[in-house]
């Protein structure tokens, strides 16, 4: 299949009477807006980790329109099942930057209140929270409510054992439940034409679930797609996958150099279908923006990047022997070594 595109690189739009869209200047600013500020936000996060602030980030750099135009297209009851890149969508959910910052800040396993939000801790496991959503999916099923369940992974995620068992269990179960796939086209180091032989979308049809393939740098298509098919599934059309075909920008995590394994040419491909330029240049050709919008949107990018420059290094010092009397009932010999090994060297960075 031909991924769904209802705006060209070039910013020009194009409607498809299968996915009708009201394209207004307000909802073009709404998402331009929120790409721009969770692209300023990544920046930061990455700064800071650079610096030494954050043990680690995984920016979300040129998936910002996959993230914002999907996110947007659900209830805010429903709940969403995220991975670990998926900053973009968090924002739009209300998370704080101090939320999404001090678990990589080592201070926290998660920070914030999934209940509150509708949107799941981060996870780091590969695909495991792939049967996570589809148990949920069924507990949702069971209530007899309307709300449906999303759950965002990755091209390197769907090869896993978890995906694979969560979108059989989801097909033969029937439960309201939406797959999210980001096809950012590389698992770490490995690119999708060598890891999958078949399109994850065609995998997914094979497995009983109704399935889409999406532009995911339009945000206008991924909105499109994503909202009739969330609605589909509401009104009891049972589980679905889409797969929004984009590119991570930069590296796999801050500890992976991506020069090693693709070429710059690559990149500037990609660079050419920038989610967030492409709607700009929708806007200028309609007039929808204006200096005085860009200056707001300014302004809010610097007031957001200020707050998580602020605190990040607002977090402080954490006491981590805790996690020695976690883990046994009773401390054994080894556990009560390694406590007194990392004290030791607590004590000596004070030197």
């Amino acid at each position: 299949m031909e991924p769904v595109q209802l705006l060209s690189p070039d910013g020009t739009f194009t409607p498809d009477p299968a996915w009708p869209l009201e394209v207004t200047p307000q909802l073009c600013r709404d998402f331009y807006r929120r790409m721009v500020l969770a692209r300023r936000f990544d920046d930061e996060a990455l700064a800071l980790q650079r610096q030494g602030e954050l043990g680690l980030w995984l920016q979300s750099r040129g998936q910002e329109a996959a993230q914002v135009g999907s996110i947007l297209a659900l209830r805010d009851t429903d709940y969403v099942f995220p991975s670990y890149r998926e900053q973009a969508a968090a924002l739009c959910r209300g998370l704080t930057p101090a939320e999404l910052l001090v678990q990589w800040r080592g201070n926290a396993l998660s920070g914030w209140d999934p209940a509150r939000y509708r949107f799941h801790i981060y996870t780091l496991v590969l695909a495991a929270q792939l049967p996570h959503a589809t148990g949920y999916a069924m507990g949702v099923q069971r209530d007899g409510t309307d709300e449906i369940v999303a759950v965002y992974f990755g091209d390197g995620a769907s090869s896993e054992g978890e995906a694979n068992e969560a979108f059989n269990w989801a097909a033969a179960a029937g439960v309201p439940l939406l797959f999210f796939c980001q096809n950012n086209h590389w698992a770490i180091s490995t690119p999708t034409h060598i890891q999958m032989r078949a399109p994850l979308h065609q995998r997914a049809r094979g497995f009983g679930l109704d399935a889409h393939v999406v532009d995911g740098n339009d945000v206008l298509a991924v909105h499109a797609v994503t909202r009739a098919v969330a609605e589909q599934i509401r009104a009891g059309g049972g589980p679905a996958l889409i797969e929004a075909v984009t590119y991570r920008m930069a590296g796999h995590s801050t500890s992976d150099d991506p020069t090693r394994y693709r070429t710059a040419s690559e990149l500037d491909s990609w660079q050419a279908r920038d989610p967030i330029a492409r709607l700009e240049s929708l806007m200028v050709a309609q007039g929808w923006i204006d200096e005085e919008l860009r200056a707001q949107i300014a302004r809010e990018s610097d007031a957001l990047a200020e707050e998580t420059r602020r605190v990040c290094r607002e977090f402080g010092p954490v006491d981590m022997t805790g996690m020695f009397s976690a883990v046994l009932a009773q401390q054994s010999p080894l556990l009560a070594e390694e406590r007194r090994r990392h004290e030791a060297l607590v004590v000596s960075y004070a030197d």
